[in-house]
């Protein structure tokens, strides 16, 4: 596709004065949304003006399109965005593979290119400001996160975790009503210094989790203290499963047309619905009850019982 520009006269990026002072002609080739599945390109007719104003550090300028052309740019405005958006969405390898099918053709480190140009959005200080930390490098550099809980959007990133670097992010930003983080000293300092107004909040998470670490803790140190299961405890599950009648073979099985090959439940009773020998094992059970059938193998309504043996 080939065009040329028809404006008469260009604006200075640096100064902003209009000329008309042609200085010399050249093509650019853009890059565009495909059409019909296929790549465009748009060899471009563009001038360059001499800028009119005297004290203007930049001699000549090349005049741009609005809405098709930017400086530096082989690509029009439209695919740019449209890139830009897909590398914010999937990143590099993904967004490249999503690119080629789009017939725009761009390598993984192009789209990485286009998000560290993009400007960090304006956000405003948040109410209810969540803080964490996460790992650079796991177990020698860590970073803290900002988040927003609110709109659950993330609000700054800082290099490290101290008290300090914590504490001056929330001193420049007052407006923090509700903190929320773990229970570590550092971050609660940070918040105490950096906004003393704000009320802390104990993530959920971390609670159950130190609960649990907590719990677990305690159990090993007092493992001595458990008693192993009582022999007569066993002796008399034993006894219980020698009194249950677990025949899962309902009546009308005997008229089955189909020989017990039809549905799984309507098979007849043989050694894959007994309990395992493990099972048998551990329940110190006869050799005899290895193959005892279990009633929580048949479905509800199929002619089983809706029981269950367990070991005890």
């Amino acid at each position: 596709m080939r065009a040329r520009t028809a404006a008469e006269q260009a604006a200075c990026p640096a100064c902003g004065t209009a000329s008309a002072r042609v200085h010399s002609r050249y093509v650019r080739r853009l890059a565009d949304s495909a059409v019909g599945g296929r790549p465009a390109l748009i060899e471009l007719r563009v001038r360059r003006f001499r800028c009119s104003q005297q004290g203007c550090l930049q001699a000549t300028f090349a005049e741009q399109v609005d809405g098709l052309t930017f400086r530096h740019g082989r690509r029009s405005a439209g695919l740019q965005t449209v890139l830009e958006r897909v590398a914010v969405m999937l990143a590099g390898r993904a967004g490249s593979r999503l690119a080629h099918a789009l017939a725009a053709k761009v390598s993984r480190s192009t789209l990485l290119r286009l998000i560290r140009r993009l400007q960090d959005p304006e956000t405003s200080t948040p109410r209810v400001l969540g803080i964490d930390d996460f790992a650079l490098r796991k177990g020698h550099n860590y970073g803290t996160i900002l988040l927003d809980i609110e709109t659950h959007q993330p609000v700054d990133l800082l290099p490290d975790r101290a008290t300090a670097t914590v504490a001056r992010w929330l001193a420049e930003h007052p407006g923090v009503e509700v903190i929320c983080r773990d229970r570590s000293t550092a971050y609660a300092e940070a918040g105490r210094l950096g906004a003393p107004d704000a009320v802390h909040v104990a993530v959920r998470w971390h609670i159950w989790s130190n609960l649990a670490e907590a719990v677990e803790k305690t159990v090993v140190q007092h493992r001595a203290l458990l008693r192993e299961p009582q022999v007569a405890v066993i002796a008399t599950a034993a006894e219980a499963l020698e009194g249950l009648d677990l025949d899962l073979a309902p009546a009308a099985r005997a008229g089955d047309p189909s020989g017990g090959r039809g549905r799984w439940w309507e098979r007849p009773p043989g050694p894959a619905w007994g309990v395992s020998l493990c099972c048998a094992s551990s329940c110190r059970l006869p050799r005899a009850h290895s193959r005892v059938r279990c009633p929580a193998s048949a479905p509800r309504g199929n002619g089983g019982t809706n029981g269950a043996v367990h070991n005890s």
